[in-house]
């Protein structure tokens, strides 16, 4: 069998006629392609404003340097995601407290009550793998603590968490386009989500130099700006994501059926509508396994092997600390191919590897 990857991004013939077209029209930056994809990503989200920028990281630094939040207080995030998510934080010069796990690999809301100190000011969960975070219980605490939420959802979009589109449930949220997730530019791309005019306008502002006319710079601000090619390529995504995050659920679905009992399969919360970014399985013998299922032609990936607190620069910065369910699944995590054109085929043929690995 041909070699199966991890993940592999859409593609069609619009997506390349609208390159073609953008590239004719001479306008690459910030023009009514990105204009349109704001405006239809904003109303797929139920949220009165969308604003781009080149990446999650660029949008969420430029979102917590517009809430202008005093140096020094405590943001509360897992150490389970994606080294981008402590960034912004550390560059506007607040402190990450790094909070344990759940069943989902989401935050745990137990942990994150005893991590609440008086320097406390926000709450960044983390929609992980494509599954909302227990957001009742967070909003919760949120609401009693006095703290605002921002909703990562790098690996998430068309997520729901009771109904709401993740990214709609707070006061803003933070998007990645980058190429492996669900929905790609074909290049590094993200933004945020809110109903905030105010902080809206100060993000777009700061993206482009602090800008708010032409001619004028009204503050000090940063080239964070989105183009107009990959702008055309989200939009051709953005019509057809809903169809593609389905086929990830049937092949998550497959997986599951076919793995139940054999290895950790995905829990699922019921209060979620699971876009399965990535099929995460445990298992023991994980990197054995890897070794094996790469042999057999079958890529595979961790996230994350190293969980953000037990990142040198990290530790450099903050000190050490401890999580043991974030520790303990690092060293069982194994994410499975996935991405819509994968087969049932395929999805059988994995399965089968990992019993045939397992010896059942």
């Amino acid at each position: 069998m041909e070699k199966i990857p991890l993940s592999k991004a859409y593609d069609s013939e619009e997506i390349r006629n609208g390159v073609l077209k953008v590239i004719d029209s001479g306008n690459f930056i910030l023009g009514p392609e990105s204009k349109s994809f704001e405006k239809e990503l904003a109303g797929y989200l139920g949220v009165k404003r969308f604003v781009l920028s080149n990446s999650w990281t660029s949008a969420v630094h430029l979102l917590l340097k517009a809430m202008n939040i005093e140096e020094g207080k405590e943001i509360l995030l897992p150490s389970l995601t994606a080294f981008p998510s402590v960034e912004p934080i550390c560059h506007v010069g607040l402190k990450p407290v790094f909070v344990d796990i759940d069943e989902t690999y989401c935050m745990d809301p137990e942990d994150l009550k005893k991590k609440i100190t008086p320097k406390s000011a926000g709450i960044l969960p983390v929609h992980l793998y494509g599954q909302a975070a227990d957001m009742e219980s967070i909003m919760a605490i949120a609401r009693e603590k006095g703290l605002f939420i921002i909703e990562d959802c790098a690996q998430a979009i068309g997520a729901r968490y009771k109904g709401k589109r993740t990214g709609s449930l707070t006061v803003a949220s933070g998007f990645s386009f980058y190429p492996s997730k669900n929905l790609t530019v074909y290049g590094d791309g993200g933004g945020i989500a809110t109903n905030d005019d105010s902080l809206a306008d100060e993000v777009a502002a700061l993206r482009n130099h602090g800008r708010k006319s032409k001619f004028f710079n009204d503050e000090i601000g940063f080239n964070m700006r989105f183009n107009e090619i990959q702008a055309v390529v989200g939009r051709c995504q953005l019509r057809v994501i809903d169809e593609l995050n389905e086929k990830r659920r049937k092949h998550a679905e497959r997986y599951s059926s076919l793995l139940k009992g054999v290895v950790k399969v995905p829990e699922i919360r019921k209060s979620s509508e699971h876009v399965f970014h990535m099929y995460v399985i445990e298992v023991s013998e994980r990197d054995k396994l890897r070794d094996f299922l790469k042999q057999k032609g079958i890529g595979t990936g961790i996230h994350y092997p190293v969980p953000v607190h037990k990142q040198p620069a990290v530790i450099n910065l903050f000190g050490e600390v401890s999580l043991p369910k974030t520790e303990k699944a690092v060293n069982r995590i194994l994410s499975l191919p996935m991405f819509p054109a994968l087969t049932e085929k395929e999805i059988d043929f994995v399965a089968g590897c990992i019993k045939e690995f397992l010896g059942r």
